[in-house]
């Protein structure tokens, strides 16, 4: 199963300025870890300490929100998960 995880311009530096990365997995969160096995600096953006999401990431998964329980939504083949920022500041 192929799934395509967009990458936010900001973080591109990160996966060597790749816009997507295709994954592997059953849940957007094994997508996720499957992303940061191969570009483990993603980790530290994506995520806080306690493995939870960092709070200005928002995930989504074909256009859709994931919240609440991002990490807990299954995907399937061809699906496509897009990370971006929220805005904060004011």
């Amino acid at each position: 199963m192929s799934v395509k995880v967009s990458i936010h311009r900001t973080h591109r530096h990160f996966t060597g300025g790749l816009e997507a990365v295709d994954v592997k997995g059953q849940t957007v969160g094994d997508c996720l870890k499957d992303l940061i096995k191969r570009h483990p600096e993603m980790g530290k953006v994506l995520f806080k300490p306690d493995g939870k999401p960092h709070p200005l990431i928002e995930i989504y998964l074909n256009m859709k929100s994931t919240y609440p329980d991002e990490l807990k939504k299954p995907v399937k083949d061809g699906d496509e998960i897009y990370i971006t920022l929220m805005l904060a500041g004011g």
